[in-house]
């Protein structure tokens, strides 16, 4: 889904690229015309560079020390919707043989970063890989979709595996281990499904969407709520009252909360659901600091299963 406030920032950031980063546009061999493409490496490694830290990780965890990787937006503070990319991150486009981005509107901005330096053919889109619907309300925050992950991980056997065939079984042997982990994830999500399969939440953002449908809950805030709060802009009064009829019904079970994006508004039904005994489970955008992505969707995980029981314990 595209975002006035993300399209605005976006364009911001690609004038300040053309700006900035103009004298590096020649450096380096990338998966361009007359670079080092996806199926040859000079090091004995694959460079790869991710429009975040969670894809970065991902193909670390399956790359092991084969790859060398690059995390354009790496701050776990960062907006990454308003994201101004700079040299260094043009430098590491230009040296790259494989780029990930998420697609769908949410990194706008890598398109244009990548252009001369790295062939699309060469570029992983999650988005298109992940399969889902994206029409006009495509939630665009497809690493919460565990299936999805799962698919990146081939996805980036495939890639590595062309780029260096000794090394190939070593690759899957890593993305059997990362899925392996994201089965048990789906296991206790089934789990969650089997106990509380239609249970209404709230949601201040779409952020953890795909992982509470797995699990099999259900979204009962008003569209106009989310949208309002994913563009950036005020909330009209008669949509908050509308929350907080709903918080005051008993009728969730919780509050899913994007920190990342919290203003006045989205503060306002956080303290409602407190007020009214509702816990709420933060979610964020960006991977946290010291953590790996796996090891951050478990403690997603927990914290979903713990704040159902809470209301259980009601």
């Amino acid at each position: 889904m595209l975002h006035n406030r993300r399209t605005l920032l976006l364009l911001g950031a690609s004038l300040a690229l053309t700006l900035t980063v103009g004298a590096c546009s020649g450096g380096g061999g990338g998966g361009g015309a007359g670079g080092v493409g996806a199926d040859q490496t000079t090091d004995g490694t694959v460079s790869v560079v991710a429009t975040t830290s969670v894809y970065a990780d991902v193909a670390q965890a399956i790359g092991g020390e084969y790859v060398r990787v690059h995390a354009i937006i790496s701050s776990a503070n960062a907006d990454p919707h308003g994201y101004e990319a700079n040299a260094q991150d043009k430098l590491a486009v230009s040296k790259a043989q494989i780029g990930i981005e998420n697609g769908g509107g949410y990194d706008d901005f890598f398109p244009q970063l990548a252009k001369g330096q790295l062939d699309a053919e060469n570029i992983i889109n999650v988005s298109e890989l992940s399969g889902l619907d994206s029409g006009a309300d495509f939630n665009e925050h497809v690493w919460y979709s565990l299936p999805t992950m799962s698919k990146l991980a081939d996805q980036l056997v495939q890639r590595f595996s062309a780029a260096l065939p000794a090394e190939a079984a070593s690759f899957a042997t890593h993305a059997d281990e990362f899925k392996a982990q994201l089965k048990e994830l789906q296991t206790r999500l089934i789990d969650v499904k089997k106990a509380y399969s239609g249970t209404a939440v709230a949601i201040t953002e779409p952020v953890p969407m795909y992982l509470l449908e797995e699990a099999g809950l259900v979204n009962t805030t008003p569209a106009k709520f989310t949208e309002a709060v994913e563009n950036g802009a005020d909330v009209p009064a008669a949509t908050v009252a509308e929350v907080l009829s709903l918080i005051a019904s008993g009728k969730i079970a919780l509050l899913a909360y994007n920190q990342q994006t919290e203003g006045p508004q989205t503060s306002q039904i956080k303290t409602a659901c407190e007020a009214a005994g509702i816990p709420v489970v933060n979610f964020a955008e960006t991977l946290p600091e010291n953590t790996h992505y796996v090891n951050w969707m478990l403690a997603n995980v927990s914290h979903l299963e713990q704040g159902l029981k809470t209301m259980d314990a009601k």
